[in-house]
C-alpha cells in the first residue's frame, strides 16, 4: 500500500515508460511513412477511432471499477480479521478463568499466541504466487521491487511460527497443507478441553468458538479473493481493445492533421507523435493500473498491508496479554508498507 500523497512521476513514468516506448513506434513509423514515402493512405477517418476509443474506455473503466472492487473487499476482510482479533483476545482475557493464576496466565498466553500463527500462516499463504498475479512475471513489476520488500518473500514461515507455537504442535501444522485451517482447528480443540475440564462454561465456550467460526469466514473469503482471478475473459477483451485503439491513434491524428498541410505544411503531420503517445499512455496505464489492481494479496506495491495489519493486531493483543515488550510497528519504506 502505498501511503504517500500521491505517486511521485520519478516513480511512475519509470514504471510505465515501456508504455511509452511502445507508443513512440507505434506512431513514429506510420508518420515517417506518410511524411517520407508519401504513403497518404495511411491516414484513416478520426470517427472509426473515435467509435473504438469509446469501447476502449467503457471496458478500461469496467474493469478499474471491478478490480478496485477486489481490492476494498480484501481490506474490509482484514478490517473484520482486526475487528474479530480484539474481540477474541478480550474474551480469552476474561472467559478463561482458573484457580491458578500462573495457569490462567499461560493458557492465555498460549492461545494468544497460536491465534499470532494463524496471522503468520494466513499471510504466507495469500503471498504464494499464482500463475495469473502479475507482480513477478511483468518487467516494470520486477523493477518497482527495488522499492519494497515482500517480508513473505524474504522469511521463512517456520521460523516464524517457531515463535508461536510449541514443538509438536509446529512439526504438525508444517506437515498440514492448509496450516491456518489447521492452527484454528488447534485453538479449538484446546476449547473443548477446557471446556470438558470445567475451566470455561458451555457460554463462554460456545462466545469462543464463535469467534474462531467468524475467523474461519474471514479466512475463507480471503482464499476466494486470492484464489479466483479477475475473469480472464475480461482482462484479455480489455487488452486486446485498449492495444487496437493504441495501433489505430497514430493513423486517426495522421488524418486529422494531413488536413491542415495547406496552411500550415507538411511538417504539421509530425505532431501525431506527440498526440499519440499522450493519449496512447493514458489508455494503456489505465490498463496497467487496472491490472496490478486485480491481485489484492499477491505482493504488488499496492496491496493490502497484511504484514503491517497481521503486526498491528499482534501488538494489540500483546497489550491485552499485560505484556510490555512489544515488537515495532512496521513502518512505510519509500512510502509503501506491505
Amino acid at each position: 500500500m502505498n501511503t504517500g500523497s500521491h505517486y511521485k512521476l520519478y516513480h511512475f513514468i519509470p514504471w510505465t515508460r515501456m508504455k511509452i516506448y511502445k507508443m513512440l513506434i507505434l506512431s513514429v513509423i506510420p508518420t515517417a511513412l506518410f511524411y517520407f514515402m508519401d504513403w497518404k493512405w495511411l491516414a484513416i477517418p478520426w470517427v472509426p477511432v473515435a467509435l473504438l476509443g469509446t469501447a476502449a474506455a467503457f471496458i478500461s473503466g469496467f474493469k478499474n471499477t471491478q478490480t478496485y472492487n477486489r481490492s476494498w473487499e480484501a481490506r474490509q476482510i482484514y478490517g473484520a480479521i482486526i475487528n474479530n482479533s480484539r474481540s477474541l483476545g478480550i474474551l480469552v482475557r476474561d472467559f478463561i478463568r482458573m484457580d491458578d493464576k500462573v495457569q490462567e496466565q499461560a493458557v492465555h498466553q498460549q492461545i494468544i499466541y497460536r491465534h499470532f500463527a494463524w496471522l503468520t500462516a494466513l499471510r504466507f499463504q495469500l503471498r504464494e504466487t499464482k500463475s495469473w498475479e502479475h507482480v513477478k512475471t511483468k518487467g516494470y513489476n520486477k523493477e518497482f521491487l527495488r522499492y519494497y520488500e515482500v517480508p513473505e518473500w524474504k522469511g521463512k514461515l517456520d521460523e516464524e511460527l517457531i515463535n508461536f507455537l510449541s514443538d509438536d504442535e509446529l512439526k504438525y501444522v508444517l506437515s498440514t497443507k492448509n496450516r491456518a485451517t489447521q492452527i484454528i482447528a488447534l485453538q479449538s480443540a484446546q476449547l473443548r478441553e477446557l471446556n470438558e475440564a470445567g475451566q470455561i462454561s458451555a457460554y463462554n465456550y460456545t462466545a469462543l468458538e464463535n469467534q474462531f467460526k467468524e475467523l474461519y469466514d474471514q479466512q475463507g473469503k480471503c482464499e476466494r479473493i486470492k484464489n479466483f482471478p479477475y475473469p480472464r475473459q475480461f482482462s484479455s477483451i480489455n487488452l486486446y481493445f485498449t492495444n487496437a485503439l493504441c495501433f489505430l491513434l497514430p493513423l486517426g491524428f495522421l488524418g486529422e492533421f494531413s488536413k491542415m498541410i495547406e496552411k500550415f505544411g507538411d511538417h504539421i503531420v509530425w505532431l501525431t507523435v506527440p498526440f499519440s503517445i499522450l493519449l496512447g499512455w493514458v489508455f494503456l496505464v489505465l490498463e496497467q493500473i487496472g491490472e496490478s489492481t486485480e491481485n489484492p494479496f499477491e505482493g504488488n506495491a499496492n496491496d493490502i498491508p497484511i504484514t503491517q495489519i497481521s503486526r498491528n493486531i499482534e501488538i494489540d493483543l500483546r497489550e491485552i496479554l499485560g505484556e510490555k515488550e512489544l515488537p515495532p510497528a512496521i513502518q512505510p519504506v519509500n512510502n509503501i508498507v506491505m
